[in-house]
């Protein structure tokens, strides 16, 4: 069977038959349509062999020409519902004219054009419309031309016009469920097209969050790296001590780097049954905040800390954002501004954590920073990742100079003081400021 094609259809909506009008359905085959015609005949003529005293005699040559007449026009009912209909009707009215009875037999070709009509003809109340006229006309020539009505009589006028209607209501049946049937398959087509944008979808994210994991996590020992050899390199000579310093640290970074660009990698290569050998450690979080922001002091970025109000434990997603937001803000300075002063701020207050990181923008004090680099997506990532845990951020240069970014991101409620502090060891005490 041939699915209509419903363009706008919503989902899970069952297509109304009058969508079905004018489309193609299921044709019947040769043989199939071979036999509805042989069997339209047969009928047909089997009915003309019923007299008015109920007996039965030959068919007489007038029932072979109707016979025929009706089944001819039968093939054309797919593409002319309605005129096969009115031929098989008319057909049936010139039963009593040749002397045959009019009884449900003889129309069975009409019966069959009803059927189809109701299938094919484009709306309902056009085809109901155009099946009960032929009802009417088959009631109206029906009535015998003479004599007293009879009992028989009265039954073959009540059964003649009712035939067509009945078999109208079979095609109508047929018709919903060939609608039911194009819907559901309608409904499988979509739901397979929503799966498919689903995984698509689901993959773009990964792709996205893919690139922002790595980007948090080498860049920055990137950026260092290149921090440190531009450090070495600018005290080659007047400073051989400081350059070989630099040069070790130089040394430390990038293996840092590769570690964990190893264990990135890795765990992007495991699968729900194959282990890699690497093992996933712990999320970085504010926990690890002090080591940070000495790497990026010991590549010449004069770094501070400020914190107020109580500290808290942090749901992972949330730490380890505020972990990211700083280490990417600490990058771009480290690459992008002219100053090396900058201020690193979290505010415990208003049941929520606010990072700040502000950059002086004054002169360097120290090496050239990197600031010929072309923007990246960090700052995109990090809204990205503070929308996605229920915040905010934002960055720009400020009025006085420099730069300041900005998150706010939601913080759970105290629930126990001590728990909450355990979860904040190693950071400052409330309130001060230094180079923790």
């Amino acid at each position: 069977m041939r699915t209509p094609v419903n363009r706008f259809p919503e989902l899970g909506r069952v297509l109304p038959t009058s969508d079905l009008a004018g489309t193609a359905v299921s044709r019947p085959g040769r043989g199939r349509e071979g036999a509805v015609v042989a069997a339209a005949f047969v009928i047909c003529l089997l009915g003309g062999t019923v007299r008015v005293e109920d007996a039965l005699t030959a068919p007489p040559l007038a029932a072979y020409l109707l016979a025929l007449v009706s089944a001819a026009v039968l093939p054309a009912r797919h593409r002319r519902p309605l005129a096969v209909l009115a031929a098989t009707t008319a057909a049936g009215l010139a039963a009593q004219p040749l002397g045959l009875v009019l009884s449900p037999l003889v129309i069975a070709p009409a019966l069959v054009a009803a059927y189809a009509c109701t299938l094919h003809v484009p709306g309902e109340r056009r085809a109901a419309g155009a099946v009960a006229l032929a009802g009417v006309a088959l009631l109206a020539g029906s009535v015998p031309l003479a004599g007293d009505l009879s009992w028989q009589d009265a039954s073959r006028i009540g059964s003649v016009p009712a035939a067509p209607l009945v078999a109208g209501l079979v095609g109508h049946a047929a018709r919903t469920r060939r609608a039911y049937l194009a819907a559901v398959e309608e409904r499988a087509r979509r739901a397979e097209e929503s799966r498919e944008l689903e995984a698509r979808r689901r993959v773009a994210e990964e792709r996205v969050r893919i690139a922002r994991e790595l980007h948090d996590l080498v860049a920055h020992q990137i950026t260092l790296a290149n921090a440190q050899a531009t450090v070495a390199a600018h005290f080659v000579d007047s400073r051989p001590e400081q350059t070989r310093v630099s040069l070790r640290e130089l040394v430390e970074t990038t293996g840092q780097a590769l570690d964990e660009l190893r264990a990135t990698v890795g765990l992007l290569r495991q699968t729900g049954d194959t282990d890699t050998g690497v093992t996933e450690g712990p999320a970085p979080g504010l926990a690890r905040l002090p080591d940070l922001l000495e790497s990026f002091r010991r590549a010449g970025l004069e770094v501070t800390l400020r914190e107020e109000g109580r500290a808290r434990p942090l749901p992972p997603g949330v730490d380890l954002t505020a972990y990211r937001i700083v280490q990417e803000a600490l990058t771009n300075v480290t690459k992008h501004a002219s100053g090396r002063g900058t201020r690193v701020g979290l505010d415990w207050g208003g049941g929520r954590l606010t990072v700040t990181v502000t950059d002086d923008g004054g002169a360097p004090t120290g090496p050239p920073a990197l600031s010929d680099r072309p923007p990246g997506y960090g700052l995109l990532g990090l809204r990205e990742r503070a929308t996605a845990v229920g915040g905010d951020l934002t960055a720009g240069p400020r009025e006085e100079g420099g730069f300041l970014l900005t998150a706010h991101l939601p913080v759970p409620p105290v629930r126990d003081t001590a728990t909450a502090e355990e979860g904040r060891t190693g950071h400052a005490n409330d309130g001060t400021e230094g180079t923790t």
